[in-house]
């Protein structure tokens, strides 16, 4: 998780602080249209496809362009917030600024992703999205929320989830079967953010765990992690670099530049979705570039 950027949290908090609307209150009793506000537009992609047309879902962080970890939201989008009849986000301080506005407003109905994670001994990464099954439990979350809300059409949401959680099924066997065609395939990560994916389909991720969580704190990695990134790609010890292309550091720079002079290919991942995708066209785009980079990966590294 990266520092928290706390400017204008303040103002945030105060204009939150109006609580529920006129039409948050309606959509408590039963009646009106839902309005299903989504920290993300990846989060608001997997709320339209259960909601279907009896919802208006809308997402405050859309683009590629735009950083998750550091956007600072606006006094508009905290009222968005606290008037919704439901709040879509991803939990784990990943968008931490929803949290801020909900701290004031807790009587806001939420589906928090992070949250619904199946127990791990492993440590958890903020990147949920990548973690299909999680999707899947938060597709079915906003249906039983929405249903609540929504009596009339709540039979509507729960089968648009249950479609949804099939199709999050068959990529999840592409993940897999894209590790069973690569046996042994391994990469290096300039951030965590394909963490589940990778491990999905088998993929080891050698990259130090000391240089992940400093970028994902927003810190800049040790000399020594660097170098040991370095080393594995010289050496082509690993069969590719996956990049997030929404967010560059000097060091990672470094590092995705060392990859392309090693003739390593880099898959290249966001965090919220390309233009004119959902959520499941993203998803299945994300697979075959996986697949598509590993393929051309060099027979030493493989």
């Amino acid at each position: 998780m990266r520092a928290l950027v706390a400017a204008g949290a303040a103002a945030l908090l105060t204009v939150a602080i109006a609580g529920c609307s006129q039409d948050q209150q309606t959509a408590a009793d039963g009646q009106g249209t839902a309005t299903v506000v989504a920290s993300t537009d990846v989060w608001g992609s997997v709320a339209s496809a259960v909601a279907g047309d009896h919802a208006t879902v809308k997402s405050i962080v859309t683009g590629t362009v735009a950083d998750p970890h550091s956007f600072e939201a606006s006094p508009a989008d905290a009222a968005e917030i606290s008037d919704a009849s439901l709040v879509v986000f991803n939990g784990g301080h990943y968008d931490h600024w929803v949290d801020e506005v909900l701290t004031s407003n807790p009587d806001v109905p939420t589906v928090d992703a992070y949250s619904l994670l199946a127990p791990s001994q492993e440590p958890a990464n903020e990147h949920v999205f990548y973690d299909l099954g999680t999707v899947k439990e938060v597709a079915r979350n906003i249906a039983v929320k929405l249903g609540e809300t929504d009596s009339a059409h709540a039979a509507d949401y729960t089968t648009n989830a249950e479609l949804f959680g099939e199709q999050l099924d068959t990529i999840a066997a592409s993940q897999r079967a894209v590790g069973q065609s690569h046996p042994g395939a391994s990469v290096v990560s300039t951030e965590p953010v394909a963490f589940y994916a990778l491990r999905n389909a088998g993929i080891v991720d050698k990259t130090p765990a000391s240089f992940a969580n400093a970028v994902e704190e927003g810190d800049d990695p040790s000399p020594a992690d660097v170098a040991t990134m370095l080393d594995l790609i010289s050496a082509r010890q690993v069969s590719a670099i996956v990049v997030n292309s929404q967010t560059e550091t000097p060091a990672t720079k470094q590092i995705s530049d060392a990859a392309r002079g090693a003739g390593l290919p880099v898959i290249s991942v966001t965090e919220t979705l390309p233009e004119g995708k959902d959520f499941l066209a993203w998803q299945r785009d994300t697979v075959d570039e996986i697949a598509a980079q590993l393929d051309s990966a060099p027979a030493t590294s493989r």
